[in-house]
């Protein structure tokens, strides 16, 4: 029986599969310390922000009881997009056997360039975070979110290079927070998330017992009362050197819908002898609740 090309390919997929797999694994996930990860079924998801109910008013003797309705706010919409690269071995370098030199290594390179694909997709809703806009019509972070009967509310304090005094402000703001008709939600600060320029600043902040800077003595608060109890992570793909940014425990923040996992395929080409591997995945990120996250622009 003659050995053709699509025979030879299916030898080749599950090694060059090992090597892209192994490779991939090795980039840092660092958006899942970003986004709370979904599947989905459907071309696009939307989710959409319910206000609940304002403060109970007193009830007189007798009166009737007041009613409320709980209304429908802002919608989210995330459209999965399709994220996708492949390279081809030519069938001369089958001939001489370089697939081990010539196809691993560019399944290595393929699937680093997929990786840092998606995480300098998850990185720029934050790096453009202070511009574009989300689905209440403002920026994500922004002064003015419009809210049903409270006004305008905000996820951004005032501008200034991480310190201990910058970040107690944001501690400080995000315990404020209100949700759309004025109720406190109890919210408190879980991480701080910097660019690669801030790691040692982070460190001295959350990690010093002593208040960084003082000279009295005093302890670190923010440290003492754990007011940051999930730490700080770095991400490396955040362009901003001064931006920082704190996530907060309301829930339905920031999420990444994954339409289709990650697959990948080869298969030959008639014409020109080729082997060509393939390497495709869809998904989506995007801004559920501002009131998730707060963001400081640096200086």
């Amino acid at each position: 029986m003659t050995i053709n090309r699509a025979s030879i390919a299916k030898e080749l997929l599950p090694g060059l599969n090992a090597v892209f797999g192994l490779e991939y694994g090795q980039v840092n996930d660092e958006h899942k310390n970003l986004y709370e990860v979904e599947n989905s079924d459907r071309a696009f998801e939307e989710e959409v922000l319910f206000t609940g109910f304002g403060s109970a008013p007193v009830k007189s003797e007798g009166a009737a009881v007041s009613y409320d309705d709980a209304q429908e706010s802002y919608t989210a919409r995330y459209t999965a997009e399709t994220v996708a690269l492949a390279f081809a071995i030519t069938e001369e370098a089958m001939e001489d056997n370089l697939y081990d030199t010539f196809a691993k290594l560019r399944a290595r390179g393929l699937a680093r360039a997929m990786a840092n694909t998606k995480e300098v997709k998850a990185a720029n809703l934050f790096t453009n975070g202070f511009t574009d806009t989300i689905g209440d019509g403002v920026a994500f972070f922004a002064t003015t979110h419009p809210t049903i009967s409270d006004g305008t509310q905000s996820n951004i304090t005032t501008a200034g290079t991480m310190a201990i005094g910058t970040l107690e402000t944001a501690i400080t703001a995000v315990q404020k927070i209100k949700d759309d008709r004025g109720i406190l939600v109890g919210a408190s600060a879980t991480s701080l998330h910097i660019p690669v320029d801030l790691w040692n600043v982070a460190d001295t902040i959350l990690n010093t017992p002593g208040k960084p800077g003082g000279s009295n003595n005093d302890i670190n608060a923010t440290r003492h009362m754990g007011m940051i109890p999930d730490g700080f992570y770095v991400n490396r793909r955040f362009t901003g050197t001064d931006d920082w940014f704190t996530r907060t425990d309301v829930p339905n923040g920031t999420k990444m819908f994954a339409r289709t996992p990650l697959q990948t395929k080869m298969e030959p080409d008639f014409d020109t002898g080729n082997l060509r591997f393939k390497a495709r995945e869809r998904y989506s990120f995007g801004v559920s609740d501002w009131r998730g996250w707060f963001g400081n622009a640096g200086s």
